[in-house]
């Protein structure tokens, strides 16, 4: 089918986020977010990711749907952080197809996104990384990925590979419904269950040369590779708000909000939001609209990482002293929300990361430049 100009409607928040909100617990002790999943799909958010001319708004894919995809984002944070993690995994793998994709494969995986596919993008590898040989056909993969989020719900994922042509990364569009090479089991971390992060084997699926995304090392293409941080970061900052409100909400229920020391509290809580939003709003400007150095802008995003994280850090740390014991109740909906997102913070490399932004400011000559 070809290109399509009539872009998708946003449906209400409240009517989309507050059942999903509602249901969150039961996700996590289901390990089940089909039906919020779902709910995405027919409110039309799947497709709002894909770009303006396939039907899409190009929400955190092109630069007129930042501002949108920023909000949204915080939005399903504060619903259910598991959810916002898959969610923040699709509109990652869109954007790389958009960017790297051929014609042809962009053409069958936007209608499949637009029939409702749930897409990943999948980079950690298992004990055996995976690797593609070429075969008659195309290629043969090997090797496993652990950390694949979304298991049983993704269709299908943007794949990192090793190829034996060339020491760089490769990408590949790869399907990962086969129940069979999917180990759920394998996520054990006691925060974001619901997301079903476990292991999935690649050995011995074949591919074709149009399921590779690009050329080795695309990926680490900035301003989309750590630039791209900015997505999850809007995820995380959306958890924290959650937690931040639930507290005030607990406190208030109590009569104890206005005691001068949960007061103290509740500022160092709001303030550390706002500074996080600030600093992701204007990250996500600067990597999706473009016009600076591209290294400039991922070393910006790596920045707005590290505040988000100590920021929400520091809200967890505020709601365990407000609330004592109650932030460890297994049966609290506040101790789900601490627990997810005291992991989810928790991102692969975060020492080379604030180096690589810091060399980058210095380099540049002020953090303004960037």
């Amino acid at each position: 089918m070809g290109d399509r100009t009539a872009r998708t409607a946003m449906p209400d928040a409240d009517a989309l986020f507050a059942p999903i909100a509602a249901r969150a617990g039961e996700a996590e002790r289901t390990g089940d977010l089909g039906p919020d999943v779902a709910r995405l799909a027919e409110a039309g958010l799947l497709a709002a990711p894909l770009p303006v001319a396939a039907g899409g708004r190009g929400l955190g894919t092109e630069g007129a749907g930042t501002a949108e995809a920023c909000a949204i984002l915080r939005a399903l944070g504060r619903a259910n952080l598991s959810l916002a993690r898959l969610f923040e995994g699709h509109v990652n793998a869109v954007k790389l197809v958009a960017l790297y994709g051929g014609a042809g494969t962009r053409e069958r995986l936007f209608e499949a996104v637009r029939e409702g596919a749930l897409l990943g993008v999948w980079g950690a590898d298992d004990r055996t990384p995976v690797a593609m040989a070429p075969c008659a056909d195309g290629w043969r993969l090997t090797g496993a990925k652990r950390f694949a989020s979304g298991l049983g719900l993704v269709r299908e994922a943007v794949v990192v590979a090793a190829r034996p042509d060339s020491e760089k990364p490769q990408l590949a569009l790869v399907p990962v419904a086969d129940a069979a090479r999917a180990e759920p089991g394998a996520w054990t971390a006691s925060g974001m269950r619901a997301t079903v992060s476990g292991r999935y084997d690649f050995d011995g699926v074949a591919i074709d040369g149009a399921a590779l995304l690009g050329e080795p090392g695309d990926y680490l293409r900035e301003p989309h590779f750590e630039g791209g941080t900015w997505r999850y970061a809007a995820a995380q900052l959306g958890g924290a708000e959650a937690l931040c409100a639930a507290m005030i909400a607990r406190l208030t229920a109590a009569g104890r909000a206005e005691a001068p020391i949960q007061e103290a509290r509740i500022g160092e809580a709001v303030r550390a939001c706002e500074t996080a939003r600030l600093w992701v709003e204007a990250a996500a400007e600067k990597v999706e609209r473009g016009g600076g150095a591209p290294e400039g802008a991922a070393a910006y995003a790596l920045f707005a990482r590290e505040i988000t994280q100590e920021s929400c850090l520091a809200v967890i740390r505020v709601a365990e002293d407000a609330l004592g014991t109650a932030a460890y109740d297994s049966r609290d909906p506040i101790e789900r929300m601490r627990r997810d997102l005291g992991l989810y913070v928790r991102q692969a490399a975060p020492d080379a990361k604030r180096s690589r932004a810091v060399r980058a400011m210095l380099a540049a000559g002020s953090l303004a430049a960037l």
